[in-house]
């Protein structure tokens, strides 16, 4: 199984986006196993575009009741490019778009729609040998994804600068979460994408920052893992900073070995939920639920066997929706409030599947987002209905 981190490091992402909603079966349930009767699957696409791999980072249902979803491809050649692919309600292909900035690597790992109809990517462009290494990428595009402008965000030189995190904030602006030389990193910018400040966070160690939101008072919840701090290898890391993007406080969790926070997202009490995986047990990598007060504190934490979890909703009912992967196939668990499973599926056929990217839709389902392998070792993109019954 990849976890999120080799995924960054390689930046080998496919295309699986996971539909879920509320309908009736129409597709081959062959690839899914139900261990819980508390769930339903109602169909499943597959895409690709040509000879080579797509691969889908995330994902996130837009205005007209389709979705949106980003990644990269390298159908196109040798060298990678940015992809975006916009789907009708059914999953089915309504256009795509690829970016490239050079003759090497382009990756996209966030998406986001924006207050205007069209969508804003943000990832990392990669540099000729010899001129540099990695810089932060941001696009802008139009409702049919035309690129509208673009702005790159780095320190020069051959530091290596990565956004995997974008939203669009309260001001019409953008929140862009990475890392910089091995430090997390923070950067605004206003509705042309032009950087109006930067924050670094960590010390002599490897910290990153994956997930970024912008919170109820204007300021900014960060979350990723920290070497610098904590008390192993690699723990969990949550921070809270002011609108200026000034560090109010932090938290780090996790045991003597390596805890990683994938995603988190705010709850309805004020709070946070945190996923990643956790190995500080000294045995197995095991999936890893966090649930912190508004300050951070950890109220309780759950795990979860031999898997990595990479997104979290809270649901309807107060519980959560879990994503992420078991072996080789992706996992969707379902718990109650309190964190206890209450089912779970997995999907995948006999090689490596994995779901990176979750959301809750306007019918009440999800959606997700991974990537799907045939026996031959293609990927492939693959498109999923189901839903909470």
């Amino acid at each position: 199984m990849k976890t999120l981190e080799q995924l960054l490091t390689v930046g080998r992402y496919a295309g699986l986006g996971l539909v879920l909603a509320c309908t009736a079966n129409t597709g081959d349930k062959n690839n899914i196993n139900d261990s819980g009767s508390e769930s339903c699957v109602a169909w499943e696409q597959t895409f690709s575009r040509n000879d080579g791999n797509d691969y889908i980072n995330s994902v996130q249902q837009t205005t007209d009741g389709g979705y949106v979803l980003a990644g990269f491809t390298n159908s196109s050649g040798s060298s990678g490019d940015g992809l975006l692919v916009k789907t009708d309600e059914n999953g089915n292909k309504k256009w795509e778009q690829t970016f490239s900035r050079n003759d090497y690597n382009d990756f996209i790992y966030s998406v986001q729609q924006t207050i205007d109809g069209g969508y804003v990517l943000a990832g990392h462009t990669e540099f000729p040998y010899g001129e540099g290494m990695d810089d932060g990428w941001l696009v802008k595009t139009d409702t049919d994804g035309n690129k509208q402008w673009e702005q790159t965000f780095g320190f020069g030189g051959y530091s290596g600068d990565f956004i995997y995190s974008v939203q669009q904030t309260t001001d019409g602006g953008y929140v862009l979460a990475g890392d910089t030389e091995n430090d997390g990193w923070l950067v605004k910018t206003d509705s042309d994408g032009n950087k109006q400040w930067e924050q670094t966070f960590g010390e002599r160690e490897e910290d990153l920052i994956y997930s970024v939101q912008q919170t109820v008072d204007g300021g900014y919840v960060l979350a990723g893992d920290t070497q610098s701090s904590g008390a192993g290898r690699n723990d969990a890391w949550l921070i809270k900073t002011d609108t200026d993007g000034n560090k109010q406080w932090e938290q780090t969790f996790g045991g003597s070995e390596n805890d990683s926070i994938s995603s988190f997202q705010q709850t309805i009490n004020g709070g946070y939920v945190l996923v990643g995986y956790t190995n500080s047990d000294n045995t197995n990598t095991d999936g890893w639920l966090v649930k912190t007060d508004a300050d951070g504190n950890k109220q309780w934490e759950q795990t979860f066997g031999s898997n990595h979890l990479s997104s979290v909703v809270q649901a309807s009912d107060g519980g959560y929706v879990l994503a992420g992967s078991t072996n080789s196939d992706g996992l969707l668990i379902k718990t109650d409030k309190n964190g206890n499973k209450q089912w779970e599926q997995t999907f995948g056929g006999s090689e490596d599947d994995l779901l990176s990217s979750l959301q809750q839709t306007t019918d009440g389902g999800y959606i997700l987002a991974g990537y799907t392998t045939t026996s031959s070792y293609e990927v492939y993109g693959l498109l999923l209905k189901a839903c909470d019954k």
